[in-house]
């Protein structure tokens, strides 16, 4: 686990930068893939940590979530238009486009649909961050940001890195993963307006160049 920020941690992940899980403060942002939990718990003996939250409710993001909560007895809080995804396997897979990717990683990496216990709305604080609602990836994705030092947790609205062949770089997520992709480029020229001086991925190396984010964003077809 390495600090990037104050009281911000990203945790060790196979591969590096690959499929990223953070831990701010005492709240444990995303979860990964099912096949994570392990690695999350082991990672975080000795913390104290009471709440894990989603940026978005996908297989990658969410697939050890059910099994942290239940191992460290902590409640789950996830943006309020994804809660029925994360509720129900059967939604989350009709966000997706039917794509050989989309049933493999359902198939391989999601993890089992649980009870969320707070439903996230912007405005909301999370460990001093407050809960941006950036749809369009996910139908209820939401992103934290934290004013005081300008971090950002994006989640996927953005990935710094092809997530098929895992070349570094900003990209737009891949279409066939977004439910909605103009409306997520339209949540990335939000989140570009606050110009970040740290922004967190769900996927890629964390990027401290506010100018590159900016530009790219607005590079972005309309």
């Amino acid at each position: 686990m390495r600090q990037l920020a104050a009281g911000v941690w990203q945790l060790k992940g196979r591969p590096p930068n690959g499929i990223n899980v953070y831990l701010v403060e005492d709240v444990l942002i995303d979860a990964a893939s099912r096949r994570a939990g392990k690695r999350i718990l082991s990672q975080l003996e000795g913390r104290e940590v009471n709440a894990h939250a989603l940026t978005h409710a996908h297989p990658d993001h969410q697939g050890a979530s059910a099994e942290v909560c239940d191992a460290l007895g902590i409640p789950y809080w996830v943006g309020a238009v994804d809660v029925p995804l994360a509720e129900d396997l059967d939604k989350m897979k009709a966000t997706q486009a039917p794509h050989p990717l989309n049933r493999l990683i359902m198939k391989y990496w999601c993890g089992p649909a649980r009870h969320v216990d707070r439903h996230l709305h912007e405005g909301d604080e999370v460990a001093g961050f407050r809960v941006l609602d950036v749809p369009g990836h996910s139908p209820g994705h939401i992103a934290y940001w934290r004013e005081s030092d300008r971090v950002l947790i994006i989640g996927d609205v953005l990935n710094n890195m092809d997530v098929v062949t895992g070349i570094p770089g900003l990209r737009d997520p891949k279409p066939y993963f977004t439910a909605d992709p103009a409306e997520n480029r339209r949540s990335a020229r939000k989140l570009a307006r606050l110009e970040p001086k740290l922004v967190l991925f769900g996927h890629g190396a964390p990027l401290r160049d506010t100018r590159k984010f900016v530009d790219f964003v607005n590079g972005l077809p309309v």
